[in-house]
C-alpha cells in the first residue's frame, strides 16, 4: 500500500515491517506445548523451592533455639566445675599437700 502523497513531495511504497513475520514465529514458539509444559515445570520448581527454604528455616530456628536453651547452660557448668578443679588444685599446691587428681564424673 502506497503512502499518501505529500503535497509537492515524492510518494514512496511502505517498508514491509520486520517485525510482522518475527513477531508470528514467537507467538507460535511461546505459544507451543513445549514451552507451556517448560513454563509449568519451572514454576512448579519454584514453589518447591520456596516450600523447602521456608521449611528449613523453621527446622534451623528450632535446632539453634534447642541449641541455646539445652546445650549452652550445660557448657557453662562445665566450664564453671573445670575452673573449681583448678583452683582446688592451685589452693592444694600452694598449702603444700600433695596434688591429686581431680575426680573424673
Amino acid at each position: 500500500m502506497a503512502a499518501q502523497p505529500r503535497q509537492g513531495g515524492i510518494s514512496l511504497p511502505e517498508r514491509p515491517s520486520a517485525s510482522k513475520p518475527h513477531s508470528n514465529i514467537l507467538t507460535r514458539i511461546t505459544s507451543s506445548p513445549i514451552v507451556s509444559r517448560g513454563k509449568q515445570a519451572a514454576s512448579d520448581a519454584a514453589f518447591v523451592s520456596k516450600k523447602l527454604l521456608r521449611s528449613t528455616g523453621k527446622a534451623a530456628w528450632i535446632a539453634g533455639t534447642t541449641f541455646l536453651i539445652l546445650f549452652v547452660p550445660l557448657i557453662i557448668e562445665m566450664d564453671r566445675e573445670q575452673q573449681f578443679n583448678e583452683l582446688e588444685l592451685q589452693q592444694a599446691s600452694l598449702l603444700g599437700a600433695a596434688p591429686t587428681a581431680p575426680a573424673r564424673s
